[in-house]
């Protein structure tokens, strides 16, 4: 109790104050340590020059974040789903934190008007958002700790802004994505089963690889070939978003092997 006043307290002397304000209303607390949300709302496109003359934007902070984010939704869902299996909880978690859901809980919390960016046009950048989010969730833990990492990524965006009857029954369709962006950009995709086997308790365990115009992109393991495959898709999915050079060198191969095949600069190359 006494380190809760104390905390208190401390935060009063900012109440009401920018940029504490905007802050306390996304997180619901006041922050102790103001430079690290700061830090999470600047695009690399915006980097800060600190005292000591080095360069800060969020990247680290992202970093550190996607990888809290996804130990928190992990540990909720283990306990939420006690009778679940892994591929289960894995493919859940997969659906919580992808970028799209990300992109749009953080423009729903209003960090679109917090970001600090270089960035012409955001609209066209908006991974931009979920990297944010992702930042700031860093940011929190760094500052007050898991504890109530968990709880903001619980109380608000998991009960605020995410349906979790819909997650639960609406299964996102990686390979799906993956072969229609081949379909539109005229690129063959194929998954092969490369390995199975099974695990301690003599469940079957697949092994796949998702192959965009004959390169292995993307691998994932299952508990079934179907599983594996989705895996695998999405995987290969987020390495095409990442790497726009990786999409060329899959795009020119794939038109050196198909005649007749329209020119690729004619239309952007919208990735899956």
């Amino acid at each position: 109790m006494l380190r809760r006043f104390v905390k208190r307290v401390k935060a009063l002397p900012h109440k009401g104050k920018e940029p504490y304000l905007s802050f306390y209303k996304v997180l619901g607390f006041y922050p102790d340590r103001i430079d690290l949300y700061q830090e999470a709302m600047t695009h690399r496109s915006s980097s800060l020059r600190t005292k000591k003359g080095k360069w800060v934007n969020n990247e680290r902070l992202e970093f550190l974040g996607d990888a809290i984010l996804d130990a928190i939704v992990a540990d909720i869902l283990y306990k939420q789903f006690d009778h679940k299996k892994e591929g289960f909880l894995t493919s859940t978690r997969s659906r919580i934190v992808q970028r799209e859901t990300l992109n749009k809980i953080a423009i729903e919390l209003g960090l679109d008007k917090l970001i600090v960016s270089s960035t012409r046009n955001l609209a066209h950048n908006t991974n931009i958002y979920g990297d944010a989010l992702e930042a700031l969730i860093g940011a929190i833990y760094l500052d007050q700790g898991y504890r109530v990492a968990k709880h903001f990524v619980y109380e608000t965006l998991i009960k605020q802004h995410i349906n979790m009857e819909k997650v639960l029954t609406n299964e996102v369709d990686f390979k799906s994505r993956l072969i229609e962006w081949g379909q539109k950009n005229k690129v063959e995709v194929t998954f092969e089963v490369t390995e199975s086997a099974y695990d301690a308790q003599n469940n079957p365990v697949f092994s796949s690889s998702a192959r965009v115009a004959g390169i292995e992109v993307g691998s994932g393991k299952g508990y079934s070939k179907k599983e594996s495959h989705q895996m695998a898709a999405k995987i290969a999915i987020r390495k095409l978003r990442e790497s726009n050079e990786l999409q060329e060198v899959l795009l020119k191969d794939a038109e050196h092997e198909t005649s007749g095949s329209d020119d690729p600069e004619e239309e952007p190359v919208a990735t899956p």
